[in-house]
Order: structure tokens, then sequence, then C-alpha cells
């Protein structure tokens, strides 16, 4: 798809030059952002538009299916791994470098992301996404208007498991796309099987937990954060970056980069663990409380249970039995007066500052040096 017009006429920028009173993190970050998402949007839309046509001369059901796939993949986002990527690439290759070479590399890991989420929508009986019925939910519904028969629960299941199996499939071979000499490309390929490796471990880890409750811990939660969020939202996207620009695995560039993705990928998991809790249902697109409802163990509620007094932890093991929404704000009351939001505040204040000491020691192009010390705060501080 490299020497495609879409691909072809996709992101070419110089380096930002924001105006001496603007900040320059906010100006970097401002004159990359569009291009980069409108490349990578347009990348999928010109792609998942010729996947559609190809399976709907299958079955013209099978053409709905694929739509459905589709539209799961364009609802939105904020494309925060293919960005990781480019700034990971960009931090090797400079300025001048035009992106279309490795455009369908980056835009491959939005259809990887699908894939993660509309599985772990599934295993999490999540009723949104982005604001939406989830596909699992959505297909359900669109059994039951049809009068289709069967149980429609197990139906929308089934359908949202083959709609992630189908984007992961649609991101290999979008990943084969990119223009690069083969030897690279395999390289890429090896980087990016690891990152598939450890999202699949991170979930297996985060299940588990969910069954095993009683016997997990902070230290566990953490590794569930490292290897589930870490792993494939900020740090193998970067390594993967560095791979497309020809980066040797044992540059120190790769143990800078390592170091600055795991401590980001940690703080963006933190940060969805209060989100899960105390976040605006408006913004965030998901229920407030869903992790209380369902007594989820992340960091947040680990740390609550181990700073709580008697009372309190005692009132926390009614965490993943509460269905009316005060009882679930009266909890989330008694989480933060543990201490525990605190906490998880000041572990996520200093994975930024071990995050940003980490690209101090990196040679890198300054242009993206400045973009990740911005994204490293904007990813950790979101409010969705």
């Amino acid at each position: 798809m490299a020497n495609d017009a879409v691909a072809g006429n996709a992101l070419r920028v110089a380096p930002a030059q924001p105006g001496a009173t603007d900040d320059p993190v906010r100006g970097v970050l401002a004159a990359y952002a569009r291009d980069l998402v409108n490349g990578v949007d347009e990348t999928l839309s010109a792609f998942l538009a010729r996947e559609v046509d190809a399976l709907t001369e299958i079955d013209a059901a099978m053409g709905g299916f694929a739509a459905t796939a589709r539209d799961c993949v364009l609802a939105g986002g904020k494309r925060v791994r293919p960005t990781f990527a480019y700034w990971g690439w960009r931090g090797v290759v400079g300025g001048d470098e035009p992106l279309p070479t490795v455009l369908p590399a980056l835009a491959a890991l939005e259809l990887l992301h699908t894939f993660a989420l509309v599985h772990d929508d599934v295993m999490d009986a999540s009723d949104t996404r982005r604001g939406l019925p989830t596909a699992h939910r959505a297909a359900a519904e669109r059994h039951v208007t049809a009068g289709h028969t069967g149980d429609p629960h197990r139906f929308g299941e089934s359908v949202a498991v083959l709609i992630g199996d189908l984007c992961l499939v649609w991101a290999d071979r979008l990943l084969a796309h990119a223009a690069l000499p083969p030897s690279r490309l395999m390289e890429v390929r090896r980087c990016y099987d690891q990152m598939r490796v450890e999202t699949i471990a991170g979930q297996y880890l985060d299940v588990l937990g969910e069954n095993d409750a009683a016997n997990w811990s902070v230290d566990r939660a953490l590794r569930v954060a490292r290897y589930k969020t870490a792993s494939y939202t900020v740090q193998r996207p970067l390594l993967f970056g560095a791979c497309l620009a020809g980066t040797d695995a044992d540059a120190p560039l790769i143990a800078a980069y390592t170091r600055y993705g795991l401590a980001v990928g940690e703080a963006f998991q933190l940060r969805d663990d209060l989100l899960g809790v105390y976040g605006d249902p408006a913004t965030t697109g998901k229920p407030a409380g869903d992790d209380l409802r369902t007594g989820k163990p992340t960091t947040l509620l680990m740390l609550a249970r181990q700073l709580a007094t008697g009372g309190q932890r005692r009132a926390l093991e009614r965490a993943g039995s509460l269905t009316g929404a005060r009882e679930v704000a009266r909890l989330a009351d008694l989480v933060a007066d543990t201490g525990a939001v605190a906490r998880v505040e000041h572990m996520i204040s200093d994975r930024v500052a071990d995050a940003l000491a980490a690209l101090e020691t990196a040679s890198i192009d300054e242009t993206a040096r400045t973009a990740l010390t911005g994204l490293a705060t904007a990813a950790t501080t979101r409010r969705a």
C-alpha cells in the first residue's frame, strides 16, 4: 500500500516551527498531530474499503460483517500507538524523511489495537466503547432485530471474537505493505510479534486477576499494567518505530526508549485505573465505576486494600458485588479516603519523571525529543 495514492499523498511535514511565544511542546505536537492522524485514518480507510469489497463478493452478509469490523476501526480513538511509533521512528530519521514508506506499518498498529479492544470488551462484558455499544452488544441487538434463532448474547460474543480476529489478520496484511527492505521488514515483524505476545500475556494476567482477586497484589497489578498496557501502548510502538528506521537492537537508543516506554506505559494504565472509577462517562465513553462493580484488581484497588483500616477493608470486600450507582459512588469515596488515589497520582508523577530522565540520555532528533516530552505528560494527565 505504500505506493498507493493515499499513502503517496499522506503526511509529508517538516519539523514544526512554533512561534516565539508558543509553548514549544504544544507547538510541536499540534504541528504534527493533525497530519499524522489524517494520514493514518486515510490509509486505514483506503485499505479497509478494498478488504470490505473483497469480502462482500463472497456473500452480502459477509460484507456486512466486514463493514462492522471496519466501523470498529474507524469509530474514533486517539491513535496513541501510531503516534508513539511515529515519534520513535522520527527520533532516528529526523524531520526530512518522507512518511509514506512506513505509514502502512503505523496504521497497522491501530488494527492491532481494535483486535485487543473488541476482545477485551467481550471479556469484561462491557456495554459501551467510545460512547457507542460495544461490538458484541451491537451484534446481539442486530440478532434480536432480525428475528434470528438462538441466544443473541452468545451470537454477539461470537461475532465480536471474529471481528477481533479479522482485525488481527488485517493488521498483518497492512504491515506487509510498508515499503521497506525485506531484511528490515523481517526485523520489524519480530518486534511486532513480541508486542502481540506480551499483549496477550498481559490480558491473560488481567483475566486471571479478576478470578483470583483474593490472591492478587500491587506488584501483580503493576505486572498486568506492564504487559497489557505499557508494552503495546508505548514501549513496543516506540521500539517498533526505531526498528522501522533500521536501529540495531543493541543500540543505546533502544535502552532509552525501553525505559521511557515502560514508565509512560505504566503511568498510562495507572491513569486508566483512576478514570475507571472517577472518570466522566461523557468524556471516557464508558460508565464510571465499572472496575468497582466487577472488583477488578487494579493497582488502585489493591493499594486501597493495603492502606485501608479494618472497617474500610471490610467495605472494600463488597467490590465486585455492587449494582447501584450510589453504592459504587460511596465505595469510590472510600477508596479515595484510604489514600490510594493520592498514592497512584504520586506513582504516575514518579514514572513521568523517570521517562523524561530517560529521554535526556537518548541521542535523538530534537523535535522528537520535544514531542515525546509532551506525550509523556499528555498520555498520563488525560481525562479520556
